[in-house]
């Protein structure tokens, strides 16, 4: 009898698995998005809809992020980003936090597992965000994460820890301040003049000057171009978004790629994240497929205005 129910069990998931890549051949006829950014909201409260422990409501939602993680690359998105763990978390209870740490190493090293999707499809691995935030176990598995993964190259895992999208942009502009003030001062033979700069001053930089603490910001900061920003985002390892989903009902971004989500659809389900399925995701393709021509268009003209 158990023989004979396992082999149904057995019958139902391979014929599932074909019908499921029977409909995505149908959907790739239309546009395929590129790039899927995924907020995993209700984790906690899936837990206590369900009564289990919250740790166990996390849990639930690792294995959601595998089955959606598996639609996505077998339709053939090459990006999937997945934010995991925002900074304003830590402002959490410290042993949540450091239970919240523990299981996140816990599923880095699962996800290096041979017999584990990156493997399966060859994913690379990518956690942006502000790495030294995180506990010290976690950033040894993250970095063993990354350096084991370097050499994939099909599909892309973009994992979101100790992020916030404004503490990226401060990120990206102290960088792009840094590259500026160190090119300036590296090559001193050349001349920067500003005429009546702020309405004040004349600067110039003649041959082997340094330039005094005080003209950090009027100078270097006012080379900074939109170009060298978006280079020294955490998210430039990815292309835009082509759609952003958040599960939970909450229609709102939470301090999530502000920078970079000016342009594609935001998809709301009511769904909690640990029940996320394939027909949320199929309605977020179809939804794009039918709005792609007008955000393409809307792609282009930001395109335009960052070359010039």
């Amino acid at each position: 009898m158990e023989i004979s129910k396992g082999y149904t069990v057995h019958l139902f998931e391979g014929l599932y698995c074909y019908l499921r890549r029977f409909l995505f051949r149908v959907i790739s006829v239309g546009a395929v998005p590129y790039h899927i950014a995924f907020i995993m909201d209700g984790n906690r409260r899936f837990a206590k809809k369900m009564n289990l422990a919250e740790g166990e409501g996390h849990k639930a939602g690792f294995s959601a992020l595998l089955s959606i993680l598996r639609y996505c690359y077998e339709l053939g998105v090459k990006y999937v980003t997945v934010y995991a763990f925002s900074i304003d978390n830590f402002k959490r209870k410290p042993k949540d936090v450091q239970n919240l740490m523990e299981l996140m190493r816990q599923k880095i090293e699962e996800l290096l597992h041979q017999e584990s999707i990156i493997n399966e499809y060859g994913v690379r691995l990518h956690f942006i965000g502000n790495i030294s935030m995180l506990s010290e176990p976690v950033k040894v598995a993250v970095d063993k994460a990354m350096r084991v993964t370097a050499h994939n190259n099909h599909r892309v895992l973009v994992i979101c820890v100790a992020y916030t999208s404004r503490d990226e942009m401060v990120h990206a502009v102290e960088e792009s301040c840094k590259e500026k003030w160190s090119h300036l001062t590296q090559e001193p033979s050349k001349v920067v003049k500003n005429d009546k700069l702020n309405g004040l001053f004349e600067n110039k930089i003649e041959k082997h000057s340094v330039l005094p603490s005080s003209c950090y910001c009027s100078c270097s900061c006012s080379l900074v171009k939109l170009v060298d920003v978006e280079r020294n985002m955490y998210m430039a390892v990815a292309p835009d978004p082509d759609i952003l989903i958040r599960t939970s009902g909450e229609a709102r971004l939470s301090n999530f790629l502000l920078w970079q989500a000016g342009t594609c659809p935001l998809y709301a389900p009511s769904a909690l994240w640990p029940e996320i399925g394939l027909r949320h995701l199929v309605f977020a393709v179809l939804n794009f497929q039918k709005y792609y021509l007008y955000l393409e268009s809307k792609k282009e003209k930001k395109h335009k205005h960052k070359l010039f």
